[in-house]
């Protein structure tokens, strides 16, 4: 097992790469991060992996980790296209949040997330408990960047989510893993796919986009400080709730009407936790609803489908900002 401090909070290049001679970077030293602050100490790459959020999974799979993984968690589409087959290969050990025992059955020596949620489930401090087994946590930096008050979760951020943080997470956990050559061309890759749809022409108009997540009683829409915030500023789109600083605000359809988005960005998740959570259903209940059926994007039908991984922080967001741009030019919108 390791030799660690736990770690509070974060978070491809092709899965099937062969290890190469970048694995043998950890056999160098120990690597020591300071995340959330707090510091982990890894003493050498870890063979025993569990991720418990689809982000922090893809980010593995992406490094060519998987013969490392031992078991995912946390799921709310399906796994991105060119990590199915790599991913095939690793145990899911729960859709949703696992228990702390079914990790342990595991015998992980790191366990990471994209999400404290996921991490802890009902534990006020899950992470504790699997520090004093020698176990080492890592959850993405996204979870605690610029949160006010040193918060976590969905909470307000003092400034905008930047790429740059996802890209601190590759990075780091390429380090760990004692693979840094392939987190650099991964980051790479991104950021050269997100140039590219900040390079393309500007929709000729500007437009206001709503990005509606989850639940119909009282839909969570982005806020101005998360992954959508990255997708709209890439695309060249103004985010109806861009006052707003938490993350994903819970707001009344009366506020969106107040605002009447010219597009609507309809999260397609195939979880089952709350109402309204694949695309269809989204669909049937604004063209219903007495108030959104109302809105300007519902009577001309503009919407966009983005999987709710898409919307989360991870390398899925450069997927979200490719689709956006895609879909408004399918809308006649676009640049």
């Amino acid at each position: 097992m390791l030799a660690t401090l736990p770690l509070l909070a974060a978070c491809g290049t092709d899965a099937d790469e062969p290890a190469g001679d970048d694995a043998r970077a950890g056999d160098r030293g120990p690597v020591v991060l300071r995340n959330c602050g707090r510091t982990v100490t890894v003493e050498r790459p870890p063979r025993r992996v569990v991720s418990v959020n689809q982000g922090s999974t893809e980010v593995l799979l992406s490094l060519g980790l998987a013969d490392r993984m031992v078991g995912t968690a946390t799921w709310t589409d399906p796994v991105r296209a060119n990590l199915r087959s790599a991913n095939a290969a690793v145990p899911r050990l729960a859709d949703d949040v696992p228990s702390f025992e079914r990790v342990l059955q595991q015998e992980p020596e790191l366990v990471t997330a994209s999400f404290g949620f996921a991490l802890n489930g009902d534990d006020r401090d899950r992470r504790e408990r699997y520090a004093k087994l020698g176990v080492a946590t890592y959850v993405a930096p996204s979870e605690c960047t610029d949160r006010r008050g040193g918060g976590s979760g969905d909470g307000p951020r003092a400034r905008p989510l930047r790429i740059a943080v996802i890209h601190d997470e590759i990075r780091q956990l390429a380090r760990i893993f004692g693979v840094p050559e392939r987190g650099e061309r991964l980051v790479t890759q991104l950021r050269e796919r997100l140039a590219r749809v900040a390079a393309a022409p500007r929709p000729p108009r500007p437009l206001t986009v709503a990005f509606w997540f989850a639940n119909a009683k009282a839909p969570y829409m982005a806020g101005c400080c998360g992954s959508s915030g990255i997708i709209a500023r890439a695309v060249g789109v103004r985010n109806a709730f861009a006052d707003t600083h938490d993350e994903w605000p819970q707001v009344s359809w009366e506020a969106v009407a107040e605002r009447d988005p010219d597009v609507l960005v309809l999260g397609d998740l195939t979880r089952r936790q709350q109402s309204a959570e694949d695309f269809a259903a989204k669909v049937r209940f604004l063209e219903s609803d007495r108030v959104t059926r109302r809105l300007t994007a519902v009577r001309h039908r503009r919407y966009v489908a983005l999987n709710g991984a898409d919307l989360n922080p991870s390398i899925r967001t450069v997927d979200g900002a490719e689709k956006l741009a895609a879909g408004l030019r399918r809308l006649g919108l676009g640049g």
